[in-house]
């Protein structure tokens, strides 16, 4: 009867039954400017990702009789000096930096970050010797300026591999439909952000490998991929977690900058990137202000709400922060 009425007059408890992410999340979901943030950023990836399905028009559909218009009712955010629809190579845009952010995300992070983190922690020694003696030689290096060469290097020699395999086969849109751009740029960025998630597993594992939970799978047989599987990713999840909604927005605004100078995505692909690049000048914001303005605001719009989640993300999965 009295933990019954503790529990009725405490109608916020927790049940302890929960799991640790399930309370985190929970944690996240009654933060309101997260969840804002969370919206924002759903509606405008998820714009990207349907773009051929919820476009107006097809990104480099043209129409000089309209170029340079303004925001009106056919075309919400106005025309580009090709008289192509904003809203619709803003969409496709945003669909650029989903793919180059996942694949980034998924080849880098996740898979070398955490799988390198893992094993430098778990095993010590040698592996862990070379594991971080490489990704500190790579990161004394400013990432951006080594993505730059890997781009401008790989770049030409695939594009052209790509090329002589469209003309034998008669394949003509693995080129077109910027394969080759979304791929090199992809892997340029996860060849350098694998670092970071890989030091911090290893520093969480250095840690969990010492509890007595390890020590009892180890005398029970359980074999190095089933402790690394089941008993020390899970515990180090967390802060993986944190470390991604952080680095989200680093790695969608680096394809922008690469974009930006001239070597990332190329035309007619659509890019955020390329239509401030193409647009970044003061004659064109004193007389078309909206070919400047609008791929700019969604880009400081994407960045900001990433800022901000992860805020909201480390205040509700990192113990330390609350």
């Amino acid at each position: 009867m009295r933990d019954e009425a503790q529990r009725l007059a405490l109608p916020d408890a927790e049940p302890r039954s929960r799991g640790y992410f399930y309370l985190s999340l929970r944690r996240l979901l009654r933060k309101k400017l997260s969840v804002v943030c969370l919206c924002i950023i759903a509606i405008m990836y998820g714009s990207g990702i349907f773009a051929p399905l919820v476009a107006p028009y097809g990104y480099n559909d043209q129409n000089l009789a309209v170029a340079k218009e303004g925001p009106s009712l056919t075309h919400p955010l106005g025309t580009d000096r090709l008289g192509r629809d904003l809203m619709t190579r803003v969409m496709y845009g945003l669909r650029t930096t989903v793919i180059i952010t996942v694949i980034s995300l998924v080849t880098g992070a996740l898979v070398l970050g955490i799988a390198l983190g893992l094993i430098a922690g778990y095993f010590g020694r040698w592996a862990d010797g070379v594991i971080m003696r490489v990704g500190e030689v790579t990161s004394a290096f400013p990432d951006i300026f080594l993505v730059l060469i890997i781009v401008a290097t790989v770049k030409p020699r695939i594009l052209q591999w790509v090329r002589d395999f469209e003309d034998a086969s008669g394949i003509d849109w693995i080129v077109r439909l910027g394969i080759v751009d979304y791929l090199v740029i992809s892997l340029a960025l996860a060849a350098f952000s694998w670092f970071g998630m890989a030091r911090l597993v290893r520093g969480q594992v250095l840690q969990a490998r010492e509890n007595q939970y390890v020590e009892a799978a180890r005398s029970m047989g359980s074999s190095t991929r089933r402790i690394l599987g089941i008993h020390l990713l899970p515990n180090v999840i967390s802060p993986v977690i944190v470390s991604i909604s952080a680095g989200l927005g680093a790695i969608a605004g680096a394809e922008i900058v690469l974009s930006w100078l001239g070597i990332g995505i190329q035309p007619p692909t659509p890019s955020l990137g390329v239509m401030i690049f193409e647009n970044g000048n003061i004659s064109v914001l004193r007389s078309d202000p909206h070919l400047t303005l609008v791929p700019s605001g969604v880009l400081v719009l994407l960045l900001f709400t990433f800022s901000l989640l992860g805020d909201g993300v480390n205040d509700s999965f990192n113990p330390r922060a609350r």
